[in-house]
């Protein structure tokens, strides 16, 4: 051994503590989300639903002090969303709920999560059982809903005017601390920052500024601080993701003076950055008055040596060297070579963890029974990344020879999926390399192709549609289980699964809806369908991960070339077309969200997997077409989910993502009109690039921000047709005719009315079928008013 490496050992020789900085909450089996729905329904009491609760936090502290961390973490975990928990322990919940004393404190949170119908007074919707109190009277939408940063994760967005109010208001946190605390785990804390909160949320009065709210918001942060530390807690991670973003500099500059507020009455405090390099936010981060700082060695790993030389060594160096956001095993040994440079360096205290909350991947392979034994031997999930920060801990503190069993494994792994002749496929990188220049580009420009295309279709003024999906019923999830597990034959499923479409195409007939779909009864999942049809893809039976609220999903893994081997959805699609005269829209998922909304291979770089996925669907749309459907739509709400944190990759990120859509949509004619779907998103600042998709018509969520959104397609002149949707899918309130017509008249104020689409915010798989008809012919309803007045006033002009 050189001196070198014998100086690097005797540095990294020494405890290393582990710990997480979130755990995945709805439980091995998604138990939180079957309590949740259960209460929803009101076949279940609160206390049930908190034991449940209780239950899951306890299994999950648990695994982590099985798995040797140094503490649990607490505070994590939600019923809901934690966003949506701080801004009850903040006390600012938005004014307009009318929420009063008498109001539970679970039935504000629910009420601000899936929103308040025009009768809840009566319903008590989500009161414990027994409540008799007057709640709010008037309907009200939930809060808005985004992406939790670039993930696929939605959190409640907090609405913030200069009427707001914060104080401390709320015990879940410090009950949940005294939970832990009396199971005798050694505990710390997890809040979201200051800072970070106020950014994530919108300001709701006219030229407000949220920023100006933290002089009122840094006193309450400093009581729940010092609560904490009356309890004996002696960490606590403060979450500061935004360092990792493009600063105003007032922001960048308020977090110095803010920390040392905060530090006056603290615990140690634990910074947590994730998700993106710090670059210039680096030097900042480091000379916080903190007692340690989280940085993310995944999607950062070149500032790690930056980092351990501004650091002081008096402060804790916390290393993200586990991926949280995906499921392939750690390369231990290229963990380890860039963990002891940095371990030689800082002479504090060094702690792994992984790079993010485990939040974003699946609880437990032990479930995964079925699973291709060579493609589960290739991953990890959160219980097996908690393993492997034990590995790479004791291997840094006691040499490699204590860990040398498991050390051989991961190597043993990693060498046998890098020669597995079911990665690559050589007949798929020739057709891309073969591909022909314009292969993205449709025939015409879009005024020729919109007069081909209302020439055959002949829509009225404000066509009515639906985003793809109804109710996925308790009859179609048993049938579909039924023929998964070979109880049912093929032919009586598709007997049932045709039934479904007849009645879903029946039941939009009789609403008078324009443009039709067949209605998804046969899909499991808007991702998981297609990639279990598409070679390169690996199915788990429990990897699910959490989407918003109850809403899991369960992501395939790509884990080598994509190629489509048949047609994925053309009989279903001919099936309905043939029931009915009105055009039937195909229904696919795009490139990019299959994309983002899989475990993506880690093998070659993103883009190219991402090309493999739009060829394949470029072949399911030109089958399509073959078939005689005149409309196919391509969702794409995962675009924006994709684009990178920090502006510098935005030009080249949106340029790979916008030839993949269109790659995908560009072998067709000129009268086959191509939509595509984005929902829960901030989409005003990439509008040049969604206009380069070149889809003739798009759909786009924007009833919860009061159609906010469309200002900006607006603003922009955005060329093609575009449907806002006129209410949310994702509360079970049902909007009124009214109300409905006044989001399409301010529609129509910034879209020209020959190019509006009136349709609802996103698919209506989770919904029940009484709610789905009531909005659907208040929809119809409000197009038809809209349109009627519209053609009064231009027959007068």
């Amino acid at each position: 051994m050189s001196l070198a490496a014998v100086a690097v050992t005797a540095a990294t020789r020494r405890p290393v503590l582990t710990h997480t900085l979130g755990f995945p909450r709805m439980g091995a089996q998604r138990a939180l989300k079957f309590a949740l729905e259960s209460f929803w329904r009101g076949d279940s009491t609160e206390a049930d639903l908190q034991a449940t609760a209780a239950q899951l936090r306890q299994l999950h502290w648990q695994a982590q002090a099985d798995a040797g961390l140094g503490f649990v973490t607490v505070g994590d975990f939600a019923l809901y969303d934690h966003v949506a928990n701080h801004i009850q322990l903040l006390g600012c919940e938005p004014a307009r709920f009318g929420f009063d004393a008498h109001t539970p404190e679970l039935a504000r949170y629910f009420a601000m999560a899936r929103g308040v119908s025009a009768h809840a007074s009566d319903d008590h919707q989500g009161c414990s059982a027994g409540c008799t109190a007057k709640h709010t009277t008037a309907g009200q939408p939930a809060l808005e809903m985004t992406k939790w940063f670039d993930t696929n994760y939605h959190y409640l967005v907090p609405e913030f005017s200069a009427h707001t109010q914060f104080h401390l208001a709320n015990e879940r946190l410090f009950a949940e601390v005294a939970e832990a605390q009396a199971l005798g785990h050694r505990v710390k804390a997890v809040l979201l920052g200051p800072l970070s909160f106020l950014w994530l949320g919108k300001s709701k009065t006219a030229g407000f500024d949220r920023f100006s709210l933290l002089t009122q918001l840094l006193p309450v942060y400093e009581a729940v601080l010092a609560r904490l530390k009356a309890q004996g807690v002696e960490w606590v991670q403060i979450d500061e993701p935004i360092l990792g973003l493009d600063l105003p500099d007032t922001w960048r500059h308020a977090f110095e003076p803010s920390y040392w507020q905060l530090a006056r009455s603290a615990p140690k405090l634990l910074l947590a950055t994730y998700f993106s390099p710090l670059a210039e936010n680096l030097r900042l981060a480091c000379q916080l008055p903190v007692a340690g700082l989280h940085v993310d060695a995944v999607r950062a790993p070149d500032e790690l040596v930056g980092v351990a030389d501004w650091l002081p060594s008096h402060k804790v160096l916390s290393v993200g060297i586990v991926d949280g956001r995906n499921i392939w095993r750690t390369d231990l040994d290229a963990a380890l070579q860039k963990l002891r440079p940095v371990a030689n360096k800082h002479q504090g205290e060094l702690w792994l963890a992984p790079s993010c909350s485990l939040l974003h991947v699946p609880f437990s392979l032990q479930a995964e029974t079925q699973l291709d034994a060579e493609v589960k031997s290739w991953l990890a999930f959160a219980v097996e990344k908690l393993d492997e920060l034990r590995v790479l801990s004791t291997a840094l503190s006691q040499g490699e020879a204590a860990v040398d069993d498991e050390l051989h494994a991961a190597r043993t792994a990693l060498a046998a999926r890098r020669a597995s002749p079911r990665v690559h496929r050589a007949t798929v990188a020739a057709r891309i390399a073969a591909a022909a220049p314009g292969a993205d580009q449709r025939a015409s420009a879009f005024p020729d192709r919109q007069k081909a295309q209302r020439a055959r279709l002949k829509l009225p003024l404000l066509p009515t549609t639906t985003i793809g999906s109804f109710p996925q019923t308790a009859e179609i999830r048993a049938a579909r289980a039924a023929f998964k597990r070979g109880a049912l034959d093929a032919a009586h499923y598709q007997q049932k699964m045709e039934a479904e479409i007849e009645l879903a195409v029946r039941k939009q007939e009789a609403l008078g809806i324009d443009v039709l779909v067949h209605g998804e009864a046969e899909r499991n999942d808007m991702v998981e369908y297609f990639g279990e049809q598409l070679d390169g893809f690996a199915f788990t039976a429990n990897g699910w991960v959490q989407s918003y609220g109850s809403r899991c999903v369960k992501p395939p893994i790509i884990y080598g070339d994509v190629a489509r081997p048949k047609p994925m959805t053309v009989a279903w699609t001919q099936y309905a077309q043939s029931l009915t005269t009105k055009p039937m829209k195909g229904m696919l998922t795009g490139p990019i969200t299959i994309l983002q909304w899989s475990f993506v291979r880690d093998d070659q770089p993103r883009a190219t997997t991402a090309d493999q996925i739009a060829w394949a669907i470029r072949d399911e749309v030109c089958d399509l077409e073959a078939a005689g459907i005149a409309i196919i739509q391509i969702d794409e709400p995962a675009i924006r989910e994709g684009l990178p944190l920090r502006r510098a990759g935005w030009k080249s990120y949106l340029e790979r993502a916008t030839r993949a859509f269109r790659i995908s949509a560009s072998g067709v004619r000129n009268d086959t009109q191509i939509h595509t779907h984005m929902c829960y998103s901030e989409f005003n600042d990439i509008l040049p690039a969604i206009a380069a998709m070149d889809a003739d018509v798009i759909t786009i969520e924007t009833s919860r921000s009061d159609m906010e959104l469309l200002q900006g397609f607006g603003d922009f002149r955005y060329p093609n047709e575009i449907g806002p949707g006129v209410y949310d899918i994702h509360s079970p309130r049902v909007p009124g005719v009214q109300e409905m017509a006044a989001l399409l008249e301010k529609a129509a104020e910034v879209v020209p009315v020959e190019h509006l689409w009136v349709n609802p915010d996103c698919g209506l798989k989770t919904r029940g079928w009484p709610e789905t008809e009531a909005a659907l012919r208040h929809m119809v309803q409000a197009a038809q008013a809209v349109r009627e007045r519209l053609l009064e006033e231009a027959a007068l002009a």
